[in-house]
């Protein structure tokens, strides 16, 4: 195995929103795609930034003052602490890096479970 991994094969194996799959480790990170589709809930990371990296569509970031939209090749990381929640209209690709075991809500509670594609 030469370590390449192809983000469009690992997000044509799965149909499934709002489920991140992990698909690599970088350090103490994994590394995710996911599909979204819709409005995720209101949230915050108290300990840690949240990464967004657009591969396919538009995503709307809402912020309580503002919405980030972000488009193919884009990203934007929403500092820790700071309340959002991201919309899409129509389904998203998107890559997501973030230390390993961070809930998707900010509570472990209520957090998707991580997959490994």
């Amino acid at each position: 195995m030469d370590g390449k991994i192809n983000l469009a094969e690992k997000l044509a194996s799965f149909a499934q929103h709002w489920s991140p799959r992990t698909v690599a480790r970088f350090n103490d990170c994994d590394v995710m795609v996911v599909k979204v589709l819709g409005e995720f809930v209101w949230h915050k990371h108290d300990d840690t930034d949240d990464f967004f990296l657009v591969l396919e569509g538009t995503l709307d970031i809402e912020l309580r003052d503002r919405v980030v939209t972000l488009g193919p090749g884009e990203m934007y990381v929403v500092p820790k602490g700071v309340e959002h929640r991201p919309v899409a209209r129509e389904e998203v690709h998107l890559l997501l890096i973030e230390p390993t075991g961070t809930p998707n809500t900010g509570d472990p509670a209520t957090a998707a479970p991580r997959i490994t594609a």
